[in-house]
This record gives C-alpha cells, sequence and structure tokens, in this order.
C-alpha cells in the first residue's frame, strides 16, 4: 500500500477541482476508511479494490 501522494505523483489518482481523488486506472472516486490501528485513513477505490494511505 503506498502513500497518497506518491499515488497522485506518479498519476495512479486524479485530483479534480473540488480536492476529491478519484482512480485514474477504474474514474470512480476513492472511498475513506479509518485505521484505528494506525494513524491516518485508507483511501480504497470501490471499482479495483487497491489502496492508498493518507497521512494527516
Amino acid at each position: 500500500m503506498e502513500s497518497v501522494r506518491r499515488g497522485l505523483r506518479s498519476g495512479d489518482i486524479e485530483k479534480d477541482t473540488y480536492e476529491r481523488l478519484t482512480c485514474a486506472e477504474c474514474e470512480e472516486e476513492l472511498a475513506t476508511e479509518a485505521m484505528p490501528e494506525d494513524v491516518g485513513k485508507r483511501r480504497v477505490c470501490p471499482g479495483c479494490g487497491t489502496e492508498w494511505q493518507e497521512m494527516p
């Protein structure tokens, strides 16, 4: 699982004008899941299941 920042730089994730994150492959908006054991959030694509970690 790579970070959201790395995904944005590599082109795996795209950000629209309203700052929403979308998967570049599926073009679906990423869902957010809380990570109780770690700091931060997990962003998951509902289409392909790819996960990214978002740090505060």
